[in-house]
């Protein structure tokens, strides 16, 4: 079973920018796509971003376009979230995910799931 742990998240100003990480262990990190979703208290988990087994194609929520950017780095194993010009709206519990598709990276998909990384952005 794909563990993912995460960090990265805190407490941060409206404005201020915040980078997530993810970091696969027990298995090969390139055989995975990687995705981040967040979840609002009473609301469904949503996606946010996603990013193929190459870094070649990418994906993003309407809302964070322009502000958030996924990244790979293969040589540290990781996965990145940098978010960039935070909004109080962007508070929730961010999660990262890996599927072996990268097309499948869906809240209704069997990913594999981080624990969970709090975002609070303070207005």
């Amino acid at each position: 079973q794909v563990q993912l742990i995460e960090s990265g998240g805190g407490l941060v100003r409206t404005g201020g920018s915040l980078r997530l990480s993810c970091a696969p262990t027990g298995h090969t990190f390139d055989w995975y796509a990687m995705g981040w979703f967040r979840q609002f208290p009473g609301k469904e988990r949503e996606f946010v971003a996603g990013i193929d087994q190459t870094g070649g194609s990418k994906d993003y929520a309407d809302s964070v376009k322009g502000r958030f950017t996924i990244s790979r780095d293969s040589a540290k194993n990781t996965a990145y979230l940098q978010m960039s010009s935070l909004k109080p709206e962007d508070t929730a519990v961010y999660y990262c995910a890996a599927n072996l598709e990268f097309d499948r990276l869906r809240p209704s998909t069997d990913n594999y799931w981080g624990q969970g990384t709090q975002v609070t952005v303070s207005s």
